[in-house]
């Protein structure tokens, strides 16, 4: 009996180990599917249309094979930690996205790393449901090792009571490479879930992503009123500059998104907005100004600034 018992045994995790390699549901999520459908329970992300999410512009659509991939790895990197607002900004507007195209509640896990929690912040409430979120669609945590945080995004992944996982790290850690890449991505597979690494100041890297973005802040348009005219000086929808590096595409593809939180929707803008943009000069620049009557005169410009040798 105990020889056929670890026959068994091995017999269960030989398939284990072939499904994953072929990308099929390992035998054990595949039970707990069935427990789960006899019980009338099932998960929301799994009441979406197919394997893909479209994000309804068929240019972009077409480049990411039909959409969002709802069962593998969507990278979204940034250069600069400065530009992690619009990072977290288009990740929040995909979730919202699932969430609306989901038939339930759709409640989603922030996994974030330590160090890109102490440089990016913890997400805000408010900033959430400006996005088009309530603050219980997210459930955070904070490890503080990295490992901590890929064993629970790893965990998380084979969770039904969970619609999708977003794992928050800084830069190219060494301890996060292509091999545990590939293991998350076989788990997102065979789980049928959405993974979103957000990626801070971080470099290309290999990885078993199918699509990565490289998210950077883009001006707004002003706000649009309702007769069609534009109001100026205000700040309309958020907008996302990205640049689509991983696809099948053989160039990458860069193009300006508007996200609009009420209708939940993106939009492509072929001329960004320049009003509120670093490069437009400020209304009034002081030197354009005359000098004060009777107060102090502005300093006068620095010449040229020469080096010394250091007197010993």
């Amino acid at each position: 009996m105990a020889e056929h018992a670890t026959a068994q045994e091995a017999l269960f995790a030989l398939r284990e180990q072939i499904a994953r390699m072929e990308g099929k549901a390992l035998p054990a999520l595949a039970a707990s599917q069935q427990a789960d459908a006899a019980a009338g329970i099932e998960p929301s992300i799994h009441r979406l249309s197919g394997m893909r999410h479209s994000l309804e512009i068929p240019a972009l659509d077409a480049a990411l094979d039909g959409g969002l991939p709802l069962n593998g790895i969507t990278e979204i990197r940034t250069r600069l930690m400065g530009d992690a607002g619009a990072a977290s900004g288009f990740v929040l507007a995909l979730v919202a996205r699932l969430k609306q195209s989901a038939a339930a509640g759709l409640r989603v896990l922030w996994i974030s790393e330590l160090v890109s929690m102490q440089e990016a912040g913890r997400p805000y409430a408010n900033g959430m449901a400006s996005f088009g979120l309530a603050p219980e669609d997210i459930l955070y945590a904070a490890p503080r090792k990295l490992e901590d945080a890929l064993w629970i995004a790893e965990a998380a992944i084979g969770s039904a009571a969970l619609g999708a996982i977003i794992l928050e790290v800084r830069g190219n850690l060494k301890h996060f490479g292509l091999t545990e890449s590939r293991r998350l991505s076989l788990r997102a597979k065979a789980a049928g879930r959405p993974l979103f690494i957000l990626r801070h100041a971080g470099d290309e890297e290999a990885s078993s992503a199918l699509f990565r973005f490289l998210a950077e802040p883009a001006p707004a348009s002003e706000r649009r009123l309702p007769d069609g005219s534009m109001l100026g000086g205000s700040i309309g929808h958020p907008v996302f500059r990205l640049t689509l590096e991983k696809s099948r595409n053989p160039a990458p593809l860069s193009f300006h998104l508007e996200w609009n939180p009420r209708d939940r929707q993106f939009s492509l803008v072929h001329k960004p907005g320049d009003a509120f943009s670093s490069q437009q000069p400020p209304a009034h620049r002081g030197d354009r100004l005359s000098a004060s009557g009777n107060g102090q005169d502005r300093p006068p410009a620095l010449g040229p600034v020469l080096a010394f040798e250091r007197a010993s």
